[in-house]
């Protein structure tokens, strides 16, 4: 899963999310992107997810881009632990989404075809048979 390699402080704050991405909003690497519209907290699992579901409906043939990393570590404390006594330790890691922000990009492949995989598995229907 994606996180940073190292960095400078090992816990921080979440944040605040507010505002519109003005940086990474247009497609740079590939042909056809998938852009946020609303404001979100996608976790390293998530992003892994989605890039999995992707590269299974292309069935590489494409070529994909994550224009996103969770940066921000998200601590927790263990369960029915007492008040006090610290942070807790880092359970994952987030990566902050503004309206606007491309997060997946894709080229070698049709449009139909990219605009199935940035859909895909859609709720309502059933995985397409592999072959």
């Amino acid at each position: 899963m994606l996180q940073p390699k190292r960095t400078k402080y090992r816990k921080q704050f979440k944040g605040r999310n507010a505002g519109f991405a003005l940086r990474g909003s247009s497609v740079s690497f590939g042909e056809f992107g998938l852009k946020a519209t609303s404001r979100a907290r996608m976790t390293a699992r998530e992003i892994e997810a989605a890039r999995r579901a992707m590269a299974h409906y292309v069935k590489r043939g494409g070529q994909i881009w994550i224009r996103v990393f969770p940066d921000v570590p998200i601590s927790k404390k263990p369960l029915e632990v007492r008040m006090g006594s610290g942070k807790g330790n880092i359970e994952y890691w987030i990566a902050r989404v503004q309206p606007g922000k491309v997060l997946f990009e894709m080229e070698g492949v049709d449009e139909t075809t990219a605009r199935e995989a940035f859909a895909w598995p859609a709720p309502s229907s059933p995985c397409p048979p592999c072959s």
